[in-house]
């Protein structure tokens, strides 16, 4: 396998991570910084106040976008296993 052929492997592998994380992590990071700004603004510092709702969500949009999720990945992993097939 060529140096530019293992490049295109990273790129795609890093692309993969950022389709399967990102909805989830996108849907935290905005509630995250929608109860900070409530907390701000209100002055109530209580920790599992910006916990639970936030991985309340997290876990909704898990569930959610788990089926986009898992064919992203079997997409990139039909993908690998052909590369390593045709690598013989």
């Amino acid at each position: 396998m060529e140096f530019d052929a293992n490049i295109e492997q990273l790129r795609l592998a890093y692309w993969n991570i950022l389709l399967v994380s990102g909805p989830v992590l996108g849907v935290a990071l905005a509630v995250g910084l929608l109860i900070g700004i409530v907390q701000a603004a209100t002055s109530i510092n209580e920790q599992t106040l910006s916990f639970v709702p936030k991985l309340a969500v997290a876990m909704l949009t898990l569930a959610l976008a788990s089926g986009f999720m898992l064919t992203v990945m079997v997409d990139y992993f039909q993908t690998i296993f052909e590369t390593i097939r045709a690598i013989r």
